[in-house]
C-alpha cells in the first residue's frame, strides 16, 4: 500500500531517533526546564533572526488553543478564514475555551477565498464592526491565518505584511499557525522567511509533528505584550510536558544543518511531480497548491482504478455524483518508490 493520506504517517527523521535513543538514559529537569530545550529555543532564535520567546507543545490543536486562551479576553472571538483549522478540524476546541471563531471570506474565487484571508476583506469586516460598536456579537480580538492555508495556498510577503498592517490598525495580534510550515519554507514559490514571521506577526507556531518530528509545535512569541504568564496558562491547560526534554531535543536536532526545511525539500519536488501527473491526464484541481497537499478531482472510476494499484489517499469534498475532489499528501518521509507507483497508476487511469 502506498499511502497519500496525510503528512504524519510515519514515525520521525532518523536524525531525531538516534538523538532519543543517545540520550535515553540521560537524566535532566523536567517541565522544558532543560539544555535542550534551551539549545533548541536559542537555534529558532538565530533562524528567526530575533529575540523571540519560545514554548515547546505537543500537537497543533493543543497550540492554537492555548495560544488564542492565553491573548483573548472572555468576550472575544478571533477571526478566521472559513477553512481555518481552528474553525473546521478542531472539534470546537477554540469555542469550549469560550472563544468564537469568527468566519469571513474574500468574495475571490482567484484568493482561494476560504482559506485565505485578503489584507482588504479583513479591513472591511473590522472597521464595520468596530465602527457599528455592535457589543450584541463577539468582539474580534485576534486574526489566525496558515502558511501554507488548509488547501496549500501560500500567502506572499506582501500580503502578510499587509495583513499584519491591518491588525495593528485596529490593535490585534496577529497568529500564525505552522502545523505544515517546513513545507511552504521549502517551496519554489514561496517568499516568506522565518525573519518575516518573526517582524510580521505577533505570535506563530513551528510546527513539528507533520514535518519531521515524533510531535511536537515551537510556539514563538514575537510581541511581550501577548506573552504574559504563557508557562501558567500552558500548565493550566494541560500543555507542559513533563519529560519536557522529548520536545526539546526534536526541536534542536531539526534546527540543526537546516534540518527542518532540507527535510522537507523533497516533498515538495514529490508534489510537483503528483501535480503534473494529473496534468498531464487533463486533470483538473480543486485549488492551485505548490506546496506538499494536491487536490485533483477524480470520478468514481479513476478513484477506484487508483485504489487497484494500492494507492491510498483522502476525499476532500464533493463535487458532483460522479466527481470527488481528493487529497494527496507528500511528505518528509516520501519515497521515491511511492511517487513512482502512483505516477504510473495515474498514467494508468
Amino acid at each position: 500500500m502506498f499511502r497519500f493520506e496525510n503528512d504524519y504517517a510515519e514515525g520521525c527523521i532518523k536524525e531525531i531517533l538516534d538523538e532519543l535513543v543517545r540520550t535515553n538514559y540521560e537524566q535532566s529537569p523536567g517541565y522544558r526546564a532543560d539544555k535542550y530545550c534551551e539549545s533548541a529555543a536559542a537555534k529558532i532564535q538565530e533562524a528567526c533572526k530575533k529575540d523571540v520567546d519560545v514554548h515547546f507543545l505537543v500537537g497543533g490543536t493543543q497550540a492554537n488553543m492555548i495560544v488564542l486562551d492565553a491573548v483573548l479576553r472572555p468576550h472575544q472571538g478571533v477571526v478566521s478564514p472559513i477553512l481555518g483549522h481552528v474553525n473546521v478540524h478542531e472539534v470546537g476546541a477554540i469555542e469550549g475555551r469560550g472563544h468564537k471563531v469568527i468566519t469571513i471570506s474574500n468574495d475571490d474565487e482567484k484568493l482561494d477565498s476560504e482559506s485565505k484571508i485578503s489584507s482588504l476583506a479583513l479591513d472591511k469586516y473590522l472597521s464595520d464592526f468596530f465602527n457599528k460598536g455592535d457589543w450584541h456579537k463577539a468582539q474580534p480580538g485576534a486574526v489566525y491565518i496558515s502558511h501554507p492555508t488548509e488547501r496549500g495556498a501560500l500567502y506572499t510577503r506582501e500580503e502578510l505584511i499587509n495583513i499584519k498592517n491591518v491588525c495593528e490598525k485596529f490593535d490585534l495580534p496577529l497568529f500564525l499557525d505552522g502545523a505544515r510550515l517546513a513545507y511552504a519554507l521549502s517551496s519554489d514559490e514561496n517568499d516568506i522567511s522565518l525573519k518575516d514571521l518573526a517582524n510580521y506577526t505577533d505570535m506563530f507556531y513551528i510546527g513539528g509533528t507533520k514535518c519531521g518530528a515524533m510531535f511536537g509545535e515551537a510556539v514563538c512569541f514575537t510581541n511581550d505584550k501577548y506573552n504574559r504568564d504563557f508557562n501558567c496558562i500552558s500548565k493550566h491547560n494541560g500543555g507542559v510536558l513533563a519529560k519536557g526534554r522529548m520536545l526539546g531535543i526534536q526541536f534542536d536536532t531539526l534546527f540543526t544543518d537546516n534540518n527542518y526545511t532540507n527535510k522537507c525539500k523533497n516533498a515538495y519536488k514529490y508534489a510537483m511531480r503528483i501535480k503534473k501527473a494529473f496534468e498531464d491526464k487533463n486533470v483538473e484541481f480543486l485549488v492551485e497548491s505548490y506546496t506538499n497537499q494536491q487536490f485533483p478531482i477524480l470520478t468514481i472510476d479513476q478513484q477506484n482504478k487508483l485504489k487497484e494499484k494500492n494507492i491510498s489517499f483522502n476525499i476532500e469534498s464533493d463535487i458532483d455524483e460522479d466527481k470527488n475532489a481528493v487529497r494527496f499528501c507528500s511528505s518528509w518521509a516520501t519515497t521515491e518508490e511511492a511517487v513512482k507507483a502512483l505516477e504510473a497508476a495515474i498514467g494508468g487511469m
